[in-house]
This record gives C-alpha cells, structure tokens and sequence, in this order.
C-alpha cells in the first residue's frame, strides 16, 4: 500500500509567486502608468509653451518702458503698476466693463434659462427651427453683427425710423454718440448674440435631468412654478455656474463690441477695458510694457471673479 506524500510549500515560496505589487515603473502598473505621462507629454508641451510662457514673457513686459520696441526695465519695477493707480481712463473703462458685466449678464442668463424651458416643452411644436433661430445668432460673426447694428442705430436707421414711425420719439436719437445710449447699444449687442449660446447649455441640462423628480413633485401637488424653482433649478445648478463663469470671463475681456460698434466713444465712455488695452498697444505711442501690466490686471479680475462664483455657487456636503 502506497502512501502518498503531500509536498511541503514554505510561505516564502508563496510570497515570491505573488504577482507585483504595481509599484515602480518595472510593474505593469507603473508601465501603464509611464505610458499614460508619454501620451499627456506633447499636449502639456504645447500648452506650456503656447499659454504659460506667453504669460511669463508678459509679465516680464509689464515691469518695462518705453515707446515701440525700444523697451528696458523700469524704475521701479512696479512702474506700470503705480501708472494704473492714477489712470483715469483705465478705471473709466473698467467701470464701463463692470457696468456691461453687471446688467448684461443676469438678463442674459435669465432669459437664456426660461427660452431653454420653453424649447424643452415635449408639446411644443417646430422646436428646432426655434431652437435653430434662437441660436442662429452665435454663428455670425463679431464683426458682420456689429456693422450690422452700427447701421441699425445709426441717426438715420432702422430704429429711429420705427420708432418715429410709431410716435415714440419726436427726432431721431444719435444712439451711437451719447454716453448712456451708446452703452445700451452694446448690451443689446451681447444680449442678442450671447443668448442663444447659453440656452444651448440649459436645454441640454434640462434634457438630462431625471424625468421622475419632476413627476414626484407634481404628485406632490406643486404647481410648475415651484416645480422649475425647487425641482428643476437645483439641478441645473453645475450649469448655470459654467455658464455664468464663461459669461464674466468673456464680458472681462469685451473687445469686438467695443471697437465695431462704438469705437468706445463718445470720449472713451462705452470703451472696454480690453479696447483701451488695444489702444495703448497700437494705437496711442505704443507702449507695450503699460499694456501688459494692464493685461495682468484683466488676468487678475477674472480669476477673483471666477474664483468667487466657484465658492458661492459650490455648495456640495
């Protein structure tokens, strides 16, 4: 009779067969890994080399003078920086900026929400052409739209006419030459081009929002009023914060508006703070080093600005 003999395996036998561990770049894990930073390493070369050394190179252009190329380091550095502080026209036009920021971007963003409500609607009929009609202004171009609107307030256009027409106002309105009236031209510029472009973003949010709560709420008894405000907005939330980011972020940085449309006059009062940028750049004795230091309070601006809206409107436990 045999006796079978069961072969004795240490423990160390068992942990040397134990597959690696994942860590070093000789595992596989750390192989993966490796091949994932190669992947990642033209595209982080280019951004690198496009956006963030433009951004050192003017930074180092801020602390200069002088006029055209003829450009060496100031004294003090922070030269520029102080020129600012006693620059009327620079906080004219950032108060101008701030005025478009404040009025534009709200009305924008609610009327963008309730067109983006409506066009969501399952009964409403030819949805996409009003969904194409409405967005169909975001194709155009800055510059075509903003000749297009220069014509249309212009003391002889389409506006004065209409409105003379219908026994609004005695005498044509020189839209394009007084202060007040030349800023609100420009926000119903924005206002008519920018619409379209968030509602596009509040319907596809509209569209992924779980159907059921809004039913549970109608069970509930609530009406669609507070079925929008309580169900419906909440979670909508990620998008309105995008949206309003974007939004400060492109009226900060108005240009095309500004210049097209006004020339930001009269006497500087409908001009953007990015257009005077342009101006001290190009236009006015060039000083690039003066334009920088502004370019950089622009930067500053907008990342306060975005940085504030990220802490109000995230709220997650």
């Amino acid at each position: 009779m045999s006796t079978q003999v069961t072969p004795v395996v240490s423990p160390d036998r068992h942990r040397d067969e134990r597959p690696p561990s994942g860590r070093g770049f000789g595992s596989l894990g750390g192989r993966r890994s490796l091949t994932g930073w190669i992947f990642l390493l033209p595209a982080a070369l280019l951004i690198l080399v496009m956006n963030f050394w433009p951004m050192f190179q003017a930074f180092i252009l801020s602390l200069q003078t002088g006029r055209g190329a003829q450009l060496s380091f100031a004294e003090p550095l922070w030269f520029n920086y102080e020129r600012l502080l006693a620059d009327q026209t620079f906080w004219m036009t950032l108060r101008t900026t701030l005025l478009y920021l404040v009025i534009q971007v709200p009305i924008m963003l609610a009327v963008a929400l309730v067109l983006a409500n409506i066009l969501n609607n399952p009964r409403l009929r030819f949805k996409g052409m009003w969904r194409t009609a409405i967005f169909l202004p975001c194709a155009v171009s800055l510059v075509s739209y903003a000749l297009v609107f220069r014509t249309m307030f212009a003391t002889d256009g389409l506006v004065n006419d209409v409105l003379t027409g219908i026994n609004l106002i005695d005498a044509p309105i020189n839209w394009l030459g007084q202060t007040h009236t030349a800023q609100f031209v420009i926000i119903i510029g924005l206002l008519w081009r920018w619409t379209g472009y968030n509602m596009v973003f509040y319907l596809a949010g509209l569209q992924n929002i779980d159907h059921s709560t809004v039913e549970a709420a109608k069970v509930d008894g609530a009406n669609a009023a507070k079925t929008f405000w309580y169900v419906t907005l909440p979670q909508l939330k990620p998008m309105i914060l995008l949206t309003a980011i974007m939004s400060t972020n492109g009226t900060i940085q108005l240009f095309d508006e500004s210049y097209n449309l006004t020339a930001g006059g009269p006497a500087y009062t409908s001009m953007s703070v990015s257009h005077y940028l342009y101006e001290v750049s190009f236009v006015q004795n060039p000083n690039f080093g003066y334009a920088a230091a502004i370019s950089y309070v622009i930067l500053v601006i907008v990342a306060l600005l975005a940085a504030i809206q990220l802490k109000v409107g995230d709220k997650r436990d």
